[in-house]
């Protein structure tokens, strides 16, 4: 049992990683991030909902990712 509980944490890991980087890659920099990638360019009410729900969902990601790095520290200890 567990190490179905270890394979599973590890991929939800690898899996909110992934997620995570792209995430942080979609947000705006400099530029307009996701408003500009999308045609907006900040023009609308839509572009600025859209960073706000990113923001959510990446800290959502980055909040999985560390519980399962929490969880798999102490998983792999003998």
């Amino acid at each position: 049992m567990r190490t179905v509980i270890l394979y599973l944490s590890l991929v939800i890991n690898v899996v909110s990683m992934f997620a995570l980087i792209v995430g942080v890659l979609l947000h705006s920099g400099q530029g307009g991030g996701l408003s500009d990638m999308f045609g907006g360019g900040g023009a609308g009410l839509g572009s600025a909902a859209a960073e706000k729900n990113l923001n959510r969902i990446t800290t959502v990601f980055a909040t999985v990712w560390l519980f399962t790095v929490i969880a798999l520290a102490f998983l792999l200890q003998n």
